[in-house]
């Protein structure tokens, strides 16, 4: 059984199902950052899962597809910040309903362009390639594990160091940081708050997009209804265990690719499905419950 399950295979798999995690993850942490809350991530990236392949057939570019799905989910969180931010709404009940709204708009959508409820496997849209790495590739057990991945996922890997810089190193990632902590200090020194919150929603609401895009664009070739199955949600806990650092974030959304890879490896142990279907969900709430209670031990010394 052990060999059945941690082979190459599995790291090739951890690292292919963890890459909509981490862009879900990466997207909550700068949703916190800028004091914004994030339950909306769910709904923004099922959203984007049907604007890539859609866009992506009618440009004939998976390019386009990716882009115009990065421009809902910016949109989308621009949406969600204008009904919580501008409006005063209660951003819990936003988020519900941004995730209710995407739910059943998908469906209404893929109908009205396929006349399929389901899918949009009927469309040939442009899918992202997946990279073989010269340098990885002829190297044993390395090149099989980190070599043949999709585009996004390495561009993700990218995109969590240059966050890294930018939240910690920029100007503009400090006043994002400034705003998310203290909003009233950060305007007492002439920081626009809704300035920096709404560059704070545009750029978590692109990688929920890239999150979105990758499901339907590389993770399988095309869109069907809630195929974001909760990532969202796990990109959040991964944020929180992450305690809101790039390099956390990506740590904690590797725990939760290995535990998705662990259930579809399972799989092959002719185990029940649904019994398997869980593990991942399983693994979540205990990792969240240890780290909850590791914070509030801290808290009490």
């Amino acid at each position: 059984m052990i060999d059945i399950i941690f082979s190459t295979d599995f790291f090739f798999t951890t690292i292919r199902v963890m890459t909509p995690i981490l862009f879900a993850a990466l997207a909550c942490m700068v949703f916190t950052k800028g004091g914004i809350d994030s339950i909306g991530t769910e709904g923004i990236m099922l959203s984007c899962a049907l604007a890539g392949p859609l866009g992506s057939y009618f440009t004939k570019s998976a390019f386009m597809g990716v882009l115009i799905a990065m421009i809902i989910g910016a949109a989308l969180a621009c949406l969600f910040g204008y009904v919580t931010i501008s409006l005063k709404s209660e951003p819990v009940l936003a988020g519900i309903a941004l995730n209710t709204l995407a739910s059943g708009l998908t469906i209404f959508v893929i109908y009205y362009t396929t006349g399929e409820k389901g899918s949009t496997q009927s469309l040939m849209s442009p899918t992202v390639p997946n990279i073989e790495i010269p340098m990885l590739k002829g190297i044993p057990i390395i090149g099989e594990i980190f070599s043949g991945h999709s585009l996004l996922t390495y561009f993700g890997l990218l995109i969590m160091v240059l966050l890294a810089f930018f939240i910690y190193r920029t100007p503009a990632g400090l006043r994002i940081r400034s705003v998310g902590e203290n909003p009233e200090a950060a305007k007492s020194v002439g920081i626009s708050v809704g300035k920096y919150k709404y560059m704070a929603l545009i750029i978590a609401g692109a990688l929920c997009g890239l999150g979105g895009a990758y499901m339907s664009m590389s993770y399988v070739s095309f869109f069907s209804k809630e195929m974001i199955a909760g990532r969202g949600f796990i990109g959040m806990a991964a944020e929180s265990m992450g305690r809101g650092t790039p390099w956390g974030v990506t740590l904690s959304a590797l725990l939760f690719g290995a535990a998705d890879s662990l259930a579809i490896r399972l799989q092959l142990l002719q185990l029940p499905a649904q019994l398997i279907q869980t593990i991942p969900y399983v693994i979540t709430i205990i990792a969240i419950a240890i780290y909850s209670y590791s914070r509030s031990k801290q808290r009490k010394k």
